[in-house]
């Protein structure tokens, strides 16, 4: 029986986090607020609108619908222009070799982003072809961790949750796994990952025994 591996995309096969950080940084210091390293761990995993208000929360800014709207336009094309350049170098340690592996086992391989860039950073980082299916933030209304995505993605290779495998850095993404009752599989620090049924540093860390006992 082939499994569903559904990965993120943001600190989990691309280190896009840092982009969004100073695109975030560079709005959140024209509207006068202060944001940190700390306060951008809070937004992993969480939608674009509902990271501009925490952000506006903790400035204690006030702002119509239309500013809003306005401020999402201009974080997203400042987060785009960093994208401009980006290519293979840009995947993170040991998820080709895991993807390769995937493949070479004829499991379906799915991603589960937030993001609503995800399809272009695919094809800049040439790995588009290993997915299966895409499920990003242009296909769901629901943010992690609600399991909409995650969902969505098993739904579309035909496969039960039960029998799906998700790779998450942020809490709200293995706390989505875990709701939609699948496999969580934590990559980054474990103490902040608890929540999730196995923890890796990151992909360098997990050997083909570990992917293949997943596989069954």
């Amino acid at each position: 029986m082939k499994k569903a591996f559904i990965f993120d995309l943001d600190g989990v096969i691309v280190d896009t986090a840092k982009y969004h950080f100073l695109a975030w940084q560079k709005l959140a210091n024209q509207l006068g607020i202060e944001f940190t390293h700390e306060h951008n761990e809070g937004l992993k995993g969480v939608s674009r609108v509902r990271s501009l208000e925490i952000i506006l929360e903790l400035g204690n800014v006030q702002a119509s619908q239309e500013d809003k709207n306005k401020w999402l336009v201009q974080k997203n094309e400042e987060y785009l222009s960093y994208l401009v350049d980006m290519d293979e170098s840009e995947i993170l340690p040991g998820v080709l070799n895991v993807l390769e592996f995937l493949k070479s086992r004829d499991q379906f391989i799915a991603l589960g982003s937030a993001s609503k860039n995800a399809r272009p950073i695919l094809e800049k980082t040439n790995i588009m072809h290993f997915f299966d299916a895409i499920v990003d933030g242009n296909d769901v209304s629901n943010a992690k961790p609600d399991p909409e995505v995650f969902l969505r993605a098993a739904q579309l290779v035909g496969v039960s949750n039960e029998n799906a495998i998700v790779f998450e850095d942020s809490v709200a993404g293995i706390q989505a796994a875990n709701i939609a009752n699948m496999i969580s599989v934590g990559i980054g620090d474990a103490a902040v990952l608890h929540e999730a049924k196995y923890n890796f540093k990151d992909f360098t860390f997990m050997d083909e025994a570990f992917l293949s006992q997943l596989i069954g």
